[in-house]
């Protein structure tokens, strides 16, 4: 629990600190700082990978050869994980460059939600009463904040609304008289 709660946090300011860089460095769209990122990620994590977890990937590779029936399919499915993930990100950033890190993160959420429902009923795996009041917190969230940004974008029309009203009273004010 408390690695999925760090985990999201990190996510979080991952994006707060994206947007903020999109919105500094004009010349940066989310692609390319997608490209950086993940450049500056793989130099910096790589010899924290080696020296962590370097010592196990031989007896993975072997176990996972194992498990497999050819190991084409292994490599197979590493490269279109690898492909569809780098994908994902490569969306992400996209998105990010269009929306803010709040309906980002909320999106995120909701993606989260779709994907252990889809688990639950492909796979048939079974519900534990504490991850269907996570789902129902995070449906419940996602609702409330929609319903938010429907209410704040009416008062912003009828703000509009209004003004241009009151505009055009005070221009066409002195025909009436």
């Amino acid at each position: 629990m408390w690695g999925t709660l760090i985990g999201n946090m990190g996510f979080i300011l991952r994006n707060i600190c994206s947007k903020k860089s999109l919105q500094s460095f004009k010349e940066v769209n989310g692609l390319n700082l997608y490209g950086r990122i993940t450049i500056v990620s793989l130099l910096y994590l790589f010899l924290v990978v080696v020296s962590v977890e370097g010592s196990q990937w031989v007896e993975g590779y072997r176990r996972d050869l194992l498990a497999v029936v050819k190991p084409s399919t292994l490599y197979l499915w590493v490269i279109i994980s690898g492909v569809f993930y780098h994908l994902y990100n490569q969306s992400s950033y996209q998105a990010l460059d269009q929306i803010t890190p709040l309906t980002f993160s909320v999106g995120n959420t909701m993606k989260s939600v779709v994907v252990i429902v889809s688990s639950i009923l492909v796979f048939k795996n079974p519900v534990r009463p504490l991850n269907a009041l996570g789902s129902a917190i995070a449906i419940c969230g996602t609702f409330l904040y929609s319903q938010t940004i429907v209410a704040n974008k009416a008062k912003k029309l009828e703000g509009e609304r209004r003004a241009e009203i009151c505009c055009f009273l005070h221009l066409h004010s002195t025909c009436f008289q």
